[in-house]
């Protein structure tokens, strides 16, 4: 009831990587691409060490160590992926600095990647920013400018529905 008084709220997503920001549609994979694993951005990085896009309480470390989920205050899910099919690489370039349930803020690094180890397996090293659940919790997004940008910086500011 009253919803129409609730005011939305603006979240802020930072990149995760020194590097060049990407947008989802010409990432090199449909999955991402096509916006079916939720909106974001990537960036491809030019420095191996990987934080946290915005606050939260990290909610999965996957076993191959090529992505990271977070959960935020407002419920926001995120996932954190290195890399394009790293899965196949089974760890080996990934030292993952954080654990399930850790609190986390843009400051906190999540993993040290060995991305030239990525490259030389014939891997993309693209890092992916995805809010898993935009459908049902996100109202918009502004948009994404493609350029260079430093960890931390905003990429892009989220309206929770």
């Amino acid at each position: 009831m009253f919803k129409f008084l609730k005011k939305k709220v603006a979240l802020k997503l930072a990149a995760p990587v020194d590097g060049q920001i990407v947008a989802l549609e010409n990432v090199n994979d449909p999955v991402f691409s096509q916006k079916l694993m939720g909106e974001g951005f990537g960036v491809q990085p030019t420095s191996g060490q990987v934080y946290a896009p915005i606050n939260g309480t990290i909610t999965s470390v996957f076993k191959t160590k090529h992505a990271i989920g977070l959960t935020t205050p407002e419920g926001l899910e995120v996932l954190i992926h290195i890399g394009l099919d790293t899965v196949e690489l089974n760890g080996a370039p990934f030292s993952i600095e954080v654990q399930k349930n850790d609190q986390v803020t843009p400051k906190a690094v999540l993993a040290d990647v060995d991305f030239d180890q990525i490259k030389a397996a014939g891997k993309e090293t693209v890092v992916l920013t995805l809010v898993t659940n935009s459908a049902t919790q996100l109202a918009g997004l502004t948009p994404i400018i493609t350029q260079p940008i430093k960890h931390g910086a905003e990429v892009t500011s989220l309206t929770l529905k």
